[in-house]
């Protein structure tokens, strides 16, 4: 699990597939390990934070989580896919490279989430910076880049 978010989706391949610089340092909160549901790692990326702003006022979040064994980070994926579901999201499947991923646009925040081997990752789009259209283009892009381990 990498422990700095420029390994997660460096500064400049956001800003590249953004199309536009974002502000800010990128923040990492990391995650708790919890037993109860086979995590065994999660962190979660911030970008675009306001100077003098907090976490919820990010334009992007990346999180990354990682489970005992495959078939419980395909569960918890399509559990909170679900959920997301039954609160009348759109969901639809995409193309993460070789992978499939679910885009599922809510009300208040659009989130492209899925799962290889052991790891999760899901890529939120905060207070639709990415105006609708764009989604597919760029958050597979960014999802694509978060599973891919740093050279």
């Amino acid at each position: 699990m990498p422990d700095d978010c420029e390994l997660v989706v460096p500064a400049e391949v956001m800003n590249a597939t953004l199309g536009q610089e974002l502000g800010g340092e990128p923040r990492i909160i990391v995650g708790i390990k919890e037993p109860g549901i086979g995590r065994t790692g999660k962190i979660d990326c911030y970008y675009g934070i306001p100077e003098k702003k907090n976490l919820p006022d990010a334009k992007i979040v990346i999180g990354l989580s990682t489970y005992t064994d495959d078939l419980t980070a395909r569960t918890r994926v399509n559990e909170s896919v679900e959920a997301e579901r039954a609160e009348g999201a759109k969901i639809t499947e995409v193309d993460v490279g070789k992978q499939k991923g679910t885009l599922v646009e809510g009300k208040d925040e659009q989130l492209l989430i899925g799962s290889l081997g052991k790891s999760t990752f899901v890529v939120r789009n905060r207070n639709n910076f990415i105006p609708k259209e764009k989604l597919v283009a760029v958050l597979p892009v960014l999802a694509q880049q978060s599973m891919t381990p740093p050279v």
